[in-house]
């Protein structure tokens, strides 16, 4: 038997999440509460091209430092959108690339534990750029190229630490697509 959901009440919300306490019953009869964060579904996307790959970095508020990364996003005023066109439209908001090749490596839970979201991996490649299309929110961000060499260096010297793209360049590494 699973965890059953008795009641559900939202503590917060805002543009870009849900916070809710879900009373619980679990399989042993004892009662608690469960903490979750709902949020529409993200891509991320590697953009590789000519042994390069490109990468944002902006300030990250909650853990107070720039940080490099794989573009990523979601679309909050359309949620259900397609997960490629979200990754297409990503990428140019934050990098000014087009891919004409646009391949899905897979899903992955960013965080189960407390969050519901799904991150649509894709590898996009044969790239051409364009003017880029910012979110107010990303006003500080930039984008940059590295050779694949020094990504990996940086990904092995923690210069990155976010889970999203560690995740997703491994996954599309292990599946053999670069």
């Amino acid at each position: 038997m699973d965890i059953k959901q008795l009641a559900s009440k939202v503590v917060y919300q805002n543009k870009w999440m849900t916070v809710r306490e879900d009373k619980i019953i679990r399989p042993s009869g004892a009662e608690g509460i469960y903490g979750v964060v709902d949020k529409p579904d993200c891509a991320v996307i590697i953009a590789i091209d000519d042994g390069v790959i490109h990468l944002v970095q902006q300030y990250r508020y909650t853990v107070q430092q720039r940080c490099w990364e794989l573009p990523q996003g979601a679309w909050e005023s359309n949620p259900d959108a397609d997960h490629c066109d979200l990754a297409k439209g990503e990428l140019r908001e934050e990098t000014g690339l087009l891919a004409e090749r646009m391949e899905y490596v897979g899903p992955q839970f960013i965080a189960y534990g407390f969050l519901n979201q799904t991150c649509h991996v894709y590898l996009a490649t044969q790239l051409t750029a364009v003017e880029r299309q910012l979110d107010s929110e990303e006003e500080d961000l930039i984008t940059r190229s590295f050779s694949l060499e020094e990504f990996e260096r940086m990904l092995i010297e923690a210069k990155i630490k976010d889970c999203v793209t560690i995740a997703a360049y491994g996954l599309a590494k292990l599946k053999g697509m670069l």
